[in-house]
């Protein structure tokens, strides 16, 4: 066992894709030995939705979100935001995402991504539940929704990397913010320099697997094992021990979801 001391969470990683299907299962095996103990799974499509239904059943250890992902709403139908709260409900859902704007010059039109937010926002504030942002160059726009929607529950900044400034105008608002593997890039000043300025009660930890590879492992596919390297570095970037990294984002995620554990305490 790698990663002994001190439990970790991964809050963003996309187990329920296709890059998994043959070692899922063994995958889990190892993030449990390695004491990597829980997972929160965001759905991107529509589609998505019943895989991750149905794969949360085997695996217990995750927990799941449902949304419309804003850089994959070309395929999507408004209408399939009206099944939205449903199949929060019974999924068991304990947050509304992967959703939000995508500014990417190829992403969906502005107006469009917009829309399809908005809606979901609604829905999120009908069933008090945070949501997982996905934000490309497009926070301050994001936070002003999120403000005319009235959204009081908070929720998590997927891979945030904005200044100090808007970090604190969504702590303000009752959202952690995801670190992960860009802080890992020694060209990554900005996102140090603001990682180390954060308050503790900020962040939660994440990959975003199977994408967004640490550095040094570049073109390889990302998995939750390597959670444990962002709280590493994340400890030397603020001066702290890993474990305090760990047992922090841990109390963090804890005041999002209190009912997150279970037992598990």
């Amino acid at each position: 066992m790698l990663y002994s001391l001190r439990m970790y969470v991964d809050t963003h990683c996309h187990l329920d894709f296709a890059a998994f299907d043959s070692s899922r299962s063994e995958l889990m095996s190892a993030c449990l030995e390695n004491n990597i103990r829980h997972f929160l799974v965001p759905s991107t499509t529509y589609e998505s939705w019943q895989k991750v239904t149905q794969l949360a059943l085997i695996y217990p250890m995750w927990r799941v979100a449902f949304g419309l992902h804003p850089y994959f709403l070309h395929s999507e139908s408004i209408m399939n935001v009206e099944k939205l709260g449903d199949t929060c409900e019974q999924g068991g859902a304990v947050a509304i995402g992967e959703i939000g704007l995508d500014f990417w010059p190829d992403a969906m039109d502005v107006e469009v991504q917009k829309h399809f937010f908005g809606a979901q926002l609604s829905i999120a504030r009908e069933l008090n539940l945070p949501i997982i942002l996905h934000a490309r160059k497009s926070y301050d726009v994001a936070l002003k929704m999120i403000s005319d929607a009235n959204h009081t529950s908070g929720g998590i900044v997927h891979a945030f990397n904005g200044s100090l400034e808007q970090a604190k105008r969504f702590v303000e608002r009752g959202f952690l913010l995801g670190i992960g593997g860009t802080i890992t890039y020694p060209r990554a000043k900005k996102a140090h320099r603001v990682v180390q300025q954060l308050e503790d009660q900020a962040y939660v930890l994440e990959t975003d697997s199977p994408d967004m590879p640490l550095h040094g492992f570049q073109g390889q596919m990302n998995t939750p094992l390597n959670i444990p390297k962002v709280a590493f570095c994340l400890a030397d970037l603020r001066g702290q021990s890993v474990n305090d990294i760990a047992k922090q984002a841990k109390t963090n995620l804890l005041r999002l979801f209190p009912e997150w554990y279970g037992d598990e305490r």
